[in-house]
């Protein structure tokens, strides 16, 4: 008796338990609403329909002993089953409210930094001594690190004005200064020049002061983004950790969606294009001065936005922003994604990364630091900063593909936890759920189409560095064609209908290129629209012939132009 009483006490929990799970996940599938209408009914129907059987089954033969244990057993399963997909669908929900809160604000970090062997340690060692700051470039940074420094520990230092983030690492190596205020959004622009490519382990950072600043960010809406064409700007950071903080902006990809022709078109700007910076939500930055894309990411992800509208003529719907953990974890989220390396792009070993394996000619798999490496590589190829470009374009187009294969199943609880941080976005968690329906009911075959615009290297002055730097002067003809080919498919039709003319050999030298593209320019690499910005006559660039600049392999020139490194240095900029 007393055995009949447990083994029935366990068959209405199992009922219970199944009854539970089967409210739990079709509510979690109601509040996701990822569900097409046709399909919304049929599902609920099917769970219920399961449901009520089993119930029936088990009441008319619970006096039989072998079917009320097999149908009990059956319970248990398809509780877990239903609990457990009510979780996933949960947690999806949490995933998607996370990308897609809107951000109000940027992170801003500014360091006090000192060489390695310094005995400063702390504040309090800072009196007396003579600390650098950026004369014209970041006030407002330098200001706030100032305020919090003193709020910190009151003590008296020198400060010593400096032109230009170059000048900083100089006086701090040679001596001339004790330490440096600098963004950390700026220390890739340290980084990536020869003679200091070891700051970062040449230095350390005694203090951090942390900071926000407003961000207006904000989606130009579609209607419907399942019926309506619309353009997603991708800025990838070239940072790891929070997506957040700001930093150069090393990818800058124009993504056209057309739902109803199912084309996608990428339309991607290489990172030293010389481009008129709209300065969106930053305080410090000459507005409409010359400067190459990728320095905007320093302002956020607003004046890449902008400065990318302005230079294409186009409207942006929405944003994607990503980082270098973005990347890495997404991929690996993934199980690998797969790319095919056309003939004579094999790459033995990545300057990226040299402790990677490289890629071959046809099929690779790569895990996410493979993809990250083979994404930034550009020092391996004649083609330079422009291969670079077709290799993040096959990389989005892969991680695509696979995140909306089937085997996104098995992966899928990672690929939320890699989510969850990995980017954030314009697009609202209800457009994002809208195209999940469209995917599933639609099942569209996506085509992808590609372009890039594309110019001619230059040695010429970048505000955000205080200095001349390597830079690529755009051929306004590419450009042109850029905005022709994204309107077409907006408009409906196939990017490739647009003609691409013959490319013209231009000269180096910018007094006889035609710039007539750029604002504010007067043939020499210097604006008076804001007199005083920089100093003049801190920089000399021969541009000439018989520059004594040395060359990379693709052609470009040092400075700011990542040249080939000797053995490089996985702290070195991409």
């Amino acid at each position: 008796m007393e055995r009949f009483k447990q083994q029935k006490f366990w068959n209405h929990l199992s009922t219970i338990l199944m009854l539970g799970g089967a409210v739990w996940c079709c509510y979690q599938l109601y509040s996701l609403d990822v569900l097409p209408r046709n399909l919304q009914i049929p599902v609920y129907s099917i769970i219920s329909l399961v449901c009520l059987i089993i119930v029936l089954v088990k009441f008319e033969f619970k006096h039989s002993k072998k079917i009320a244990t097999g149908m009990m057993i059956v319970s248990y399963i398809l509780a877990a089953c239903l609990t457990l997909a009510g979780y996933y669908l949960y947690r999806t929900d949490g995933t998607l409210s996370a990308i897609t809160a809107i951000k109000t604000t940027n992170n801003n970090n500014v360091s006090l930094i000192v060489m390695s062997n310094s005995d400063i340690t702390s504040l309090e060692d800072l009196s007396g001594k003579k600390v650098g700051i950026l004369k014209n470039i970041d006030k407002g940074g330098t200001e706030k690190a100032l305020e919090q420094i003193q709020k910190e520990m009151p003590v008296e230092f020198e400060q010593v004005e400096l032109d230009s983030v170059p000048q900083e690492a100089m006086a701090l190596y040679s001596g001339e200064v004790d330490a440096v205020i600098l963004n950390e959004a700026y220390r890739t622009n340290v980084t990536e020049l020869d003679d200091y490519a070891d700051f970062s382990q040449k230095t350390r950072v005694v203090f951090q002061a942390h900071f926000k600043t407003s961000a207006t960010n904000e989606a130009l809406a579609v209607s419907d983004v399942t019926t309506k064409p619309y353009n997603i700007l991708i800025s990838g950071n070239d940072t790891y950790g929070d997506v957040g903080e700001l930093s150069r902006s090393d990818v800058n990809m124009v993504v056209t969606v057309n739902p109803m022709t199912s084309t996608v078109l990428l339309t991607s700007i290489p990172r030293d294009s010389y481009v008129s910076v709209d300065c969106g939500d930053a305080y410090a930055c000459a507005e409409g001065q010359l400067d190459k894309i990728t320095h905007t990411g320093i302002n956020g992800i607003t004046s890449t936005k902008r400065t990318v509208e302005k230079l294409l003529n186009i409207d942006i719907n929405y944003t994607f922003r990503v980082n270098f953990s973005s990347v890495t974890n997404i991929v690996n989220s993934l199980g690998g994604i797969d790319i095919e390396v056309p003939e004579g792009q094999a790459v033995e070993t990545f300057y990226a990364d040299s402790t990677l394996e490289g890629v071959t000619e046809g099929w690779n798999h790569l895990n996410g630091e493979r993809a990250l490496s083979f994404a930034r590589e550009r020092y391996a190829y004649i083609d330079g900063d422009n291969q670079r470009v077709r290799n993040q374009q096959m990389v989005l187009k892969a991680i695509f593909d696979k995140a909306t294969s089937p085997e996104i199943i098995v992966n899928y609880t990672s690929l939320l936890n890699a989510l969850e941080s990995a980017f954030d976005t314009t697009l609202s968690q209800g457009e994002i759920t809208s195209f999940i329906k469209y995917q599933i009911q639609a099942m569209p075959g996506w085509k992808f189409e590609t372009y890039q615009v594309s110019g001619e290297g230059s040695t010429l002055f970048c505000p955000s560095l205080g200095q001349a730097a390597y830079v690529t002067v755009l051929d306004q003809n590419t450009v042109a064609l850029a905005h022709d080919k994204i309107q077409t498919v907006l408009d409906g039709k196939n990017a490739d209908e647009v003609i691409e003319p013959q490319p013209q050999e231009t000269e180096t030298d910018p007094s006889q290129q035609d710039l007539s593209g750029y604002d504010d320019y007067d043939g020499t690499g210097y604006y008076e629209e804001y007199p005083g910005y920089y100093d003049e006559s801190q920089w000399e660039v021969p541009i000439s012939d018989d520059s004594d600049m040395e060359m990379s392999e693709s052609g470009d020139p040092g400075l700011d132009a990542d040249p080939v490194p000797e053995e490089p240095s996985p702290d070195s900029e991409e």
